[in-house]
């Protein structure tokens, strides 16, 4: 599923569950910089590890940030706010990032 922020941004989410209950997600912000989608900020807890924020580098790197969340219902939601609430600065930051 795609969340659209603007025509320049979107966060793509999956999250799965059983019974109801999220047992794992995706939550991505996205922005189309020179007519290609390039991830900027990646919120999961998959390939068995604990919820975690990557920081992707214009240099293809990425920044590994784990965060302590008492459920992964409550950490879907910190991670869709975080994203929508702050897409223009992880998007500036990136692109400041790129020009050096």
């Amino acid at each position: 599923m795609f969340l659209g922020l603007d025509g320049n941004n979107r966060i793509r989410i999956r999250v799965i569950t059983v019974k109801g209950e999220v047992k794992n997600f995706v939550c991505q912000y996205e922005a189309l910089i020179n007519e290609i989608w390039i991830p900027i900020i990646r919120y999961d807890c998959a390939h068995g590890q604990s919820f975690h924020r990557d920081v992707m580098q214009p240099n293809g790197d990425k920044e590994k940030q784990f965060i302590a969340m008492d459920s992964l219902e409550i950490a879907l939601s910190y991670a869709v706010y975080d994203l929508k609430s702050r897409y223009d600065w992880y998007r500036e930051r990136f692109l400041s990032k790129r020009r050096k």
